[in-house]
């Protein structure tokens, strides 16, 4: 591993009113005492903050005052030395200190994922873990996040670890027989076989698990409906600021507009599409509405919305495509429909809204937030992310097939322990156990720096 101490923002770009450096590697003492002082080198406590004034190096200007923390290794995110800094959040003071740290001999700017990648090969975590880091930062909703977690805590990792052991144990009760095949009875291949299935349903369970596709993709959520239903008004009231043009004229909007919503499951892609009429007025019109069944066609909840004034109680309203949600707009100006009245041609319920007083707006974000974000039916559950872990697991489900296939027509035991050697090989490579310079290189490049 890179002797050299690296130090690097944990923080993004711009101004803020704090920012954060870290610093790992065994020169971070250099480091304070460079910025600090000798006797605040000498007077380090680990975990303990402290105030100090960091001077630049060469030339004692004053850079900021700030707080620092020193972790001493290996009780540290990266099993090494480091050193937290928090100076004022403008990018000028975070450039000179930056400057400064990297002008001493032996310190370098960290690479993307360096840290975490240290913490991997110091022992700190695993590489599954390690991986969960990036679901953790990047995770786009509660559940996302919850289960970034859970496999950062270990669920993953003591699964695999489990069935790693299982395995290791069939391989050695094989290798067993290999050895001393001459002198013992034949062996209890039903027994094997039934081993050996257990393993592979907790394999399938896994692989089933993997949802890599919809991981960091918000969700998108789509509102159409004819001109002048009030769809532009709802999405100013949903987001409670004036984002998007409204007008009495019909037709205002031209084209789909899109903002982001905030709800108690994540952020949102809102839609507020251009109406969707009968018949075109124009070329440009027929263009608009062609751009609005686009956008529908990628929606994961499209809401039709109505005039409420011009719909009669118990009308069932036409619409393609089919709505999974129905809002009656405008609810201050005529009669109630009756609360969450079922329309026959939507997947599910409806809703009168008023953008004007707020009347259903909080019931509206609550079906949305319902219908996006699905609930996890178990605290414990988790389902992987990683297109690598994916791989490995097909590789061990590969190796676990071929082994039933010799039990069923030619159960030598040789080819059977050579078998159950790669399929547990598959499984440690999971946790990096087993690993190449060209998996981690890669894992670690789509990190961020700093982290």
């Amino acid at each position: 591993m890179d002797s050299q101490t690296i130090v690097a923002p944990m923080t993004p770009a711009g101004v803020s009113a704090v920012a954060a450096l870290r610093v790992s590697g065994a020169r971070v003492r250099d480091v304070v005492a460079a910025l600090f002082g000798e006797r605040a080198a000498k007077s380090l406590e680990p975990r303990r903050a402290s105030l100090g004034t960091a001077r630049d190096p060469q030339g004692g200007k004053l850079i900021d005052s700030l707080l620092y923390l020193f972790f001493e290794g290996p009780n540290s995110y990266t099993g090494e030395d480091v050193l937290e800094l928090y100076p004022h959040g403008n990018p000028l003071i975070v450039r000179e200190l930056l400057q400064a740290i990297r002008g001493l001999d032996g310190v370098r700017l960290a690479e993307p994922g360096e840290f975490t990648r240290r913490a991997f090969l110091n022992g700190k975590m695993d590489l599954a873990q390690a991986e969960s880091v990036a679901d953790v930062i990047h995770s786009a909703n509660r559940a996302e996040l919850e289960n970034a977690h859970r496999l950062l805590g270990g669920a993953l990792s003591k699964k695999v670890a489990t069935l790693a052991e299982q395995v290791k144990d069939i391989s050695a009760r094989l290798e067993l027989d290999v050895d001393f095949a001459e002198e013992e009875a034949d062996p209890d291949y039903a027994t094997w076989g039934k081993k050996i299935e257990a393993i592979r349903g907790s394999v399938t369970a896994l692989l089933e698990s993997f949802r890599g596709g919809s991981v960091r993709r918000l969700p998108l959520a789509v509102l159409y409906g004819a001109p002048n239903a009030g769809k532009s008004s709802l999405v100013n009231a949903l987001l409670g600021e004036d984002r998007i043009l409204v007008s009495d004229i019909p037709g205002t909007t031209r084209d789909f507009v899109e903002v982001r919503l905030f709800l108690p499951g994540g952020e949102v892609r809102l839609v507020d599409t251009a109406g969707i009429a009968a018949q075109a007025t124009d070329r440009l019109d027929a263009l608009s509405m062609q751009k609005s069944r686009e956008i529908l066609e990628e929606a994961d909840m499209k809401i039709l919305v109505l005039d409420g004034t011009h719909i009669s109680e118990g009308d069932t309203p036409a619409s393609d495509p089919k709505p999974d949600f129905i809002v009656y707009s405008k609810s201050d100006l005529r009669a109630s429909l009756g609360p969450q009245e079922t329309i026959p041609d939507a997947k599910g319920a409806a809703l009168q809204v008023s953008s004007k007083t707020g009347e259903g707006l909080d019931n509206l974000r609550m079906a949305i937030n319902g219908h996006l974000f699905k609930e996890v039916g178990n605290s414990e559950d988790f389902w992987i992310t990683s297109e690598r872990e994916k791989a490995c697991l097909e590789d061990a489900l590969a190796g676990i097939d071929r082994t039933l296939d010799l039990i069923r027509k030619n159960p030598a035991v040789e080819l059977l322990a050579f078998e159950m050697q790669l399929v547990r090989r598959a499984l440690q490579s999971i946790t990096g156990e087993i690993s190449s310079e060209d998996i981690l290189q890669s894992i670690f490049a789509g990190f961020c720096i700093g982290k």
